[in-house]
């Protein structure tokens, strides 16, 4: 790939390279007919709306018309415009071009037809510049949006958005409007791991960064579709569920090294001494922990008239305590892909022999104390040990979990 800066030489007007507070960048091909009114109204808006010095840079996707020629011409005219030329198409692959050298503080993108109402740029912004948010996106789905499209668009978008919570566990509303800002020494760490070069980049790009901790800001936008928009719905929709399948593999795997950008870019505990996704963690340790109970008690009433309380007790934990660890290992704490897998099972198997002494404990002394109970009251004993057992088991996982270089 080849790219180049067609920054004015001859002729620059003072000023012309000074660092800009924000870039904002504008993917085009073939766009001729439409870049000109494009940058001269959003330079207008920046001059007249934005309270930071700005830059535009128009990135230029190996346009076979004129919009080259158009480019260069606006920045010869106007002082705050750049161009970026690629040799290569690519809307992702001319956003991790320009993003990764920019200077600026907070490096942003909108789409050439300017669908988006500009007036939603400075909300868009602000909370990058305060520091209160890392990345921002704007939303058409947002139920005080106010959106122009037509139905089978409007089906599209909000059947993948479904699709992306269900597979992706996403959280952020709409991933494809051409609306985004970030900060950029966010920017720097996370686009090296953003596989995509095109229309599925910004997917991938949100569901990293929600994976690491960042926290996103949704700005609800008012939003005309272009009936001239040059997107082909088809072949879109199937590179992005072929993204999804890519990504979502990538995250079961531990090929993603979430852990080690949550480290270093994650925000801090809200409360100190609550470490960050714990309460998330309870939650799902907890809902595996009665299903755990349940399918404990089912095996235990099983085998007991077959081979007796104690045994029942120790084969049922068993068969729990691997099927628990297996489990909390991928969805409680993220642990995916095989390595250490073994090692961590062993660990588990020790928070067992926890268990069983507990359980068993009480069980003897129960008998000791009543010799005729019937199984359902062991089996009440057995549970509130379980309990007891289970604390302990959730802060002996954290301690097992606690340096994984794969947690999601």
């Amino acid at each position: 790939m080849t790219t180049k800066s067609l920054v004015r030489a001859a002729g620059q007007r003072p000023g012309s390279n000074a660092t800009a507070t924000l870039e904002v960048v504008i993917p085009v091909y073939d766009e001729e007919a439409d870049l000109e009114q494009c940058i001269r109204r959003l330079h207008e808006h920046l001059e007249d709306r934005i309270p930071f010095r700005s830059r535009i840079t128009i990135a230029d996707n190996a346009s076979t018309d004129g919009t080259l020629a158009v480019a260069q011409r606006l920045a010869d005219e106007i002082e705050a415009v750049q161009v970026h030329h690629l040799d290569e198409k690519g809307r992702g692959r001319a956003l991790k071009a320009v993003w990764l050298a920019s200077d600026a503080e907070v490096v942003a993108y909108m789409d050439v037809d300017l669908s988006t109402d500009l007036n939603a740029l400075m909300p868009l912004i602000a909370p990058l510049m305060s520091g209160h948010s890392d990345v921002a996106i704007g939303s058409r789905l947002d139920r005080s949006s106010r959106v122009v499209r037509g139905a089978k668009r409007e089906f599209i978008s909000r059947s993948y958005n479904l699709i992306l919570r269900a597979s992706l566990r996403a959280r952020f509303s709409d991933a494809q409007c051409g609306f985004k800002a970030m900060r950029t020494d966010v920017a720097r760490q996370l686009l090296p791991l953003v596989e995509d070069n095109g229309w599925f980049f910004d997917t991938e790009l949100l569901v990293i960064a929600e994976r690491v901790g960042l926290r996103i800001h949704e700005v609800p936008v008012d939003w005309v579709d272009d009936p001239n928009s040059s997107v082909h719905l088809v072949d879109t929709a199937v590179k992005d569920l072929q993204g999804c399948w890519r990504v979502g593999r990538a995250l079961a795997t531990g090929v993603l090294p979430v852990a080690e950008l949550r480290r270093s870019l994650g925000r801090e505990p809200l409360v100190p001494g609550v470490p960050h996704g714990m309460i998330s963690q309870m939650v799902r340790f907890g809902t595996i922990g009665i299903a755990s109970t349940v399918a404990y008690a089912l095996l235990y009433l099983v085998l007991h008239s077959l081979i007796g309380a104690q045994a029942a007790n120790f084969f049922g934990l068993l068969i729990t305590a691997v099927l628990n660890t297996a489990a909390n290992r991928a969805f409680t704490f993220g642990v995916r892909g095989s390595d250490g897998v073994g090692k961590h099972q062993l660990q588990g198997l020790a928070i067992f022999g926890f268990a069983l002494l507990v359980t068993s404990g009480s069980l003897a002394v129960l008998h000791a104390w009543a010799p005729e109970v019937s199984r359902h009251v062991e089996l009440a004993v057995l549970i509130v040990a379980n309990l007891v057992a289970t604390v302990c088991r959730f802060v002996a996982l954290r301690w097992v979990f606690r340096d994984s270089k794969k947690a999601l």
